[in-house]
C-alpha cells in the first residue's frame, strides 16, 4: 500500500510527537536545576518585564501571552508544536529516514527541544528568530549580497536589543568569510582559525576600553559568583587567569575548545551526562567541519548555503567566549537549531544540483 506521507515526513512527525511526550512529562523527569530560568521567566519576582534585553522581554513575553500562568507541562504542550513546525516548514530531506551521522545529529537536535524549550525560555524567542536565517538563505528572494546585508542587520538588531553577544556573529562570520576566498590549503582550519584570532582582537579591545576582557567579564566572573553550585561541575574556566591580554587570549581558545571540541570534559569520566555530551558534541563539530569542507569544494553551487557554515563557526568561536558551562553551551545551540540543520542539510533543498 502506497503511504500517503513519505517516509522522511512520518519519521519526522514520530520523532516531533516523542518530542512533544517527552516536553509535557518534562517537570516530571529533568532534575531542577533544567527550570530554574523558567521560574525566573515565569514569576518575574522583581517586576523586571519590560522592552530591552533578554529577560526582561522574555518575562514580558510570557506574561502578556499568558503562557507564564500556565504548568510547564501545558506550555511545552504549546511551544514545542510551532518549532517543529518552523524545522518542518525549512523542510524535510528526502533522506531522514536512514540511519546516517547527519540524521542522527539531526534527530538528538530535535529531541533536545524537550528538554530545553519545553519550559517558559528565551531560546524559544531565539530560535524563532535566527530561523529567518535559513529561510532567506533558502529561499533566495534577494540577491547574494542583498541577503547577506539583511542577515547582518537582523543579526545586529537582534543583539542590541536582545542579546548582545549576536553583535559579534556578523564580524566574526565576514572574517571567516574573507579567509575563505585566500588560496590556503587548509580553508576550514584557517577560516576557524582566523575567527578566534579576530574574536581574541575583539575582547583585547574591549579589555582596553572597558578595563575588563570579555571572557573576564562574563564567564570567568559567573563562574566565580556560581563557585560550589550543581551547575558547575562542568564549569569552564581557564586554568591561565584572564585579567591580562596573555590571559585572555588563551582563555578564549580554551574556551572554544572545552565547548566545540571537549577533549577535556573526559576528566568527567564518572558523570556520565557529562561524556554522552562530549561525544555528541565532538561528532557535531567534527561533522560541520567536513560538510563544511565540501561545501567549500563547490562554493559557486551553494553561494548561499556556505554561509550557514559561516555563521554556525562564528558562534561556535563566540560560545567559547560567553560560554560558563558545559550545559549552558548546549542549551544555548538549541536556540540556533534551525541555522544548524540548515547547514547539516545545506545540499538536500536544492533539487536543482546533484548531490
Amino acid at each position: 500500500m502506497r503511504l500517503l506521507i513519505s517516509r522522511s515526513k512520518l519519521v519526522y512527525w514520530l520523532l516531533g510527537l516523542v518530542v512533544l511526550i517527552l516536553g509535557i512529562l518534562a517537570p516530571f523527569y529533568l532534575p531542577e536545576r533544567f527550570f530554574y530560568d523558567a521560574i525566573v521567566i515565569a514569576e518575574d519576582f522583581y517586576n523586571e518585564k519590560g522592552f530591552w534585553r533578554s529577560y526582561p522581554v522574555t518575562m514580558l513575553f510570557y506574561d502578556i501571552t499568558g503562557l507564564s500562568s500556565l504548568s510547564f507541562s501545558l506550555v511545552a504542550l504549546l511551544q514545542l508544536p510551532v518549532l517543529l513546525l518552523i524545522i518542518y516548514k525549512l523542510g524535510i530531506p528526502e533522506r531522514f529516514a536512514k540511519l546516517t551521522v547527519r540524521n542522527v545529529l539531526a534527530y538528538s537536535l530535535i529531541l533536545m527541544l524537550a528538554f530545553f524549550v519545553s519550559m517558559p525560555s528565551k531560546e524559544f524567542i531565539t530560535f524563532i528568530f535566527i530561523a529567518l536565517v535559513p529561510f532567506l538563505l533558502k529561499q533566495q528572494y534577494f540577491s547574494l549580497s542583498k541577503t547577506i546585508i539583511l542577515i547582518f542587520l537582523s543579526l545586529f538588531v537582534f543583539g542590541v536589543w536582545y542579546r548582545p553577544y549576536y553583535v559579534l556573529i556578523p564580524i566574526i562570520a565576514g572574517v571567516i568569510y574573507v579567509t575563505s576566498l585566500i588560496n590556503f590549503k587548509r580553508k576550514v582550519l584557517t577560516g576557524i582559525f582566523s575567527g578566534l584570532l579576530i574574536a581574541i582582537f575583539l575582547s583585547l579591545s574591549y579589555g582596553l576600553i572597558k578595563g575588563e576582557y570579555l571572557s573576564q567579564s562574563t564567564r570567568e566572573m559567573l563562574n566565580e559568583e556560581r563557585l560550589g553550585e550543581e551547575a558547575t561541575n562542568s564549569a569552564i574556566t581557564s586554568p591561565l587567569k584572564t585579567d591580562t591580554w596573555y590571559g585572555e587570549t588563551y582563555g578564549v581558545v580554551y574556551g572554544f575548545v572545552s565547548v566545540n571540541i571537549p577533549v577535556n570534559g573526559f576528566k568527567h569520566l564518572f558523570e556520565p551526562q557529562i561524556v554522552l555530551f562530549v561525544f555528541w558534541q565532538l561528532i557535531l563539530t567534527l561533522y560541520l567541519m567536513f560538510l563544511y569542507r565540501n561545501c567549500l569544494a563547490r562554493r559557486k553551487s551553494y553561494s548561499y548555503e556556505i554561509w550557514a557554515f559561516y555563521l554556525v563557526f562564528a558562534y561556535f568561536i563566540i560560545q567559547g567566549i560567553f560560554e560558563p558551562d558545559l550545559g549552558s553551551a548546549v542549551k544555548h545551540k538549541i536556540g540556533i537549531l534551525p541555522l544548524l540543520y540548515f547547514a547539516l542539510y545545506y545540499d538536500s533543498f536544492r533539487k536543482n544540483i546533484p548531490v
